[in-house]
């Protein structure tokens, strides 16, 4: 299976969103990953549904949406009525992480869960086989354009190793400092997507980059 990509619009021209939709389109990234982040859960403000439906009406490509705020399940439905496939939820922000993954799929959506670089694989022992995909943080969430944290190799390998063994079809993605140099070393470490932000859309040639993260 080709390693899978979904840019992250974090790193896009805001300004000129609608062509930045329209690369994606083109391109053959896998999924479109939104970063909504509340400035209490992380330290920044990202953006919120004015922003995804907009993007919801004109992308192609399934929505891969990363929720890194409190209380994410009060936009379960919201979520689901754009037309989301993932949702991912970050294991640290549900109090009741499994009711959360249910509830998700009931409204017929993907379940993601995220663990920040401090949170242990350990976590999602008794989840593992209700989760479409786990999304490890590879830098602590808030800011594009972050260093790579380099535990995150050793990581990929707990996880892929507790997926093998629990019989989960959960795959592995990514997020934070995926680039040239990176993006092979977790493919072979087992990661199955990779979310890149500024590495793609600070390409001079965003359409090739995305290519050659997907030839990995």
């Amino acid at each position: 299976m080709a390693t899978m990509v979904s840019p992250s619009l974090l790193a896009a021209d805001f300004l000129h969103l609608d062509n930045e939709i329209d690369m994606i389109n083109r391109s053959e990234a896998d999924w479109l990953h939104l970063d909504v982040m509340d400035g209490v859960f992380v330290p920044n403000i990202s953006f919120g549904f004015p922003v995804l439906e907009a993007v919801a009406k004109k992308c192609k490509k399934p929505l891969d949406v990363h929720y890194m705020i409190v209380h994410p399940e009060n936009y379960i439905q919201r979520t689901a009525k754009l037309g989301a496939m993932m949702m991912n939820v970050h294991a640290e922000a549900c109090t009741h992480l499994h009711r959360t993954i249910q509830e998700i799929h009931q409204a017929g959506m993907k379940a993601g869960v995220t663990l920040n670089p401090a949170t242990p694989i350990c976590v999602l022992e008794n989840v593992i086989k209700d989760v479409d995909m786990v999304l490890l943080m590879s830098v602590n969430p808030g800011f594009g354009g972050q260093v790579f944290i380099e535990n995150t190799i050793q990581k990929v390998k707990q996880l892929r190793k507790l997926i093998d063994e629990s019989g989960s079809k959960a795959l592995i993605e990514i997020d934070g400092g995926v680039q040239g140099d990176t993006a092979p070393r977790l493919v072979k470490a087992g990661a199955d997507i990779l979310v890149s932000g500024s590495y793609v859309f600070k390409s001079a040639t965003p359409e090739q980059t995305i290519h050659e993260l997907r030839s990995l």
